[in-house]
């Protein structure tokens, strides 16, 4: 179609070529992409100057060809079988995206990999491989949203403005509209995110694709954020929540063997250490938004103590106070033979 997103034919255009060492004709492209051949031409042009080793040859009669390069650029690849093993070893890792473009790709290349190859080398393949297990707990299935993703990558790429159907988490109504501008789309702890600038909130939202059921792209384009990058933009974020507020010093004391986790991983970019005398560690953070940190303080237990901000401090008491009174609740509630055999649980001993 002629109106196609520029982003799916350039897409369409490199898979036609890849596929042809003898390239394709203006009319070939036409037929199969739906685009006019000026648009075309503008498009190779554009990917050549990206890199992709694209040529434009004179066939017989004088028909033009386009075709990819030999002996260059990608064709100059040889995989070895190590290299081929963390091909596919990464390709577990784009499996919540299933159904998209990247994971077309990813599962193409390993089919190419695996009908080239061996039996003893598949074999070898295989071993290679299966040392390593991507666990999951918790993820999303994208299989259902693949077109939904694709639109919202097709938006960020050609910076238009969108409309998109949310239900957030804590939304009074069922589903709400909301004008964006959307920028960038993050994979965080195996689920997606947009971030994107939202006209009705006047500021840059984080929204879960999760929640997204639907996309309308407008024609009306955006400016692109030249000061806007994801990676600053989450800096002082535990995860993937963001706040306008500026960043607060956080210090929480860990003891006991939790303290070897803190020296094994880095939890946050701007995670300090300070080892006590007692054996405890006292770690630093910058954050500017404390949602995600409670839930993670929280899951180590008395291991772990907020210092200080105060309020941050206070909210994580209340929520203990509140866990324990419920917890004492329902304890108080439990019929008098269900508490005796609590008691009395465990393995019972030879008479």
């Amino acid at each position: 179609m002629a109106d196609t997103p520029a982003i799916l034919r350039h897409w369409t255009l490199l898979k036609i070529l890849s596929v042809r060492r003898l390239g394709a004709s203006y009319q070939e492209l036409e037929a199969e992409t739906g685009a006019v051949r000026r648009t075309i031409q503008r498009d190779m042009v554009f990917l050549s100057g990206l890199g992709f080793p694209l040529t434009e040859i004179l066939g017989e009669n004088g028909l033009k060809r386009w075709k990819i390069e030999e002996g260059i650029g990608l064709t100059q690849l040889r995989f070895t079988l190590e290299e081929a093993a963390a091909l596919y070893l990464g390709r577990q890792f784009l499996e919540p995206l299933a159904g998209t473009l990247f994971h077309s790709g990813a599962r193409s290349a390993f089919y190419k990999i695996q009908s080239t190859l061996g039996e003893a080398a598949l074999r070898h393949l295989e071993k290679l491989a299966s040392s390593f297990y991507h666990a999951r707990q918790g993820w999303t299935d994208y299989t259902l949203k693949a077109r939904l993703i694709d639109d919202l990558a097709i938006a960020i790429e050609e910076r238009k403005l969108s409309v998109i159907t949310y239900q957030s988490l804590r939304a009074t109504e069922p589903v709400t509209l909301y004008d964006v501008f959307p920028y960038a789309l993050v994979f965080h702890r195996d689920a997606l995110y947009l971030i994107a600038y939202s006209k009705d909130h006047d500021q840059i939202r984080t929204f879960k694709v999760d929640r997204i059921s639907s996309i309308d792209i407008h024609e009306l384009r955006f400016p692109a954020p030249k000061d806007f990058n994801p990676q600053q933009f989450l800096e002082h974020s535990f995860g993937i929540f963001q706040s306008d507020g500026q960043p607060t010093t956080v210090r929480v004391s860990f003891r006991g063997k939790v303290t070897r986790i803190l020296e094994e991983k880095r939890f946050h970019p701007s995670q300090k250490l300070t080892p006590q005398n007692d054996g405890s560690v006292i770690a630093e953070f910058q954050l500017s938004t404390f949602e995600e940190f409670i839930s993670w303080i929280l899951s180590f237990g008395p291991a772990a103590e907020v210092l200080e901000p105060a309020d941050l401090r206070s909210r994580i008491i209340e929520q203990l106070n509140e866990t324990a009174g419920r917890y004492n609740q329902s304890e108080s509630s439990l019929p008098a033979v269900s508490r005796r055999r609590k008691k009395s649980s465990g393995p019972r001993q030879p008479r």
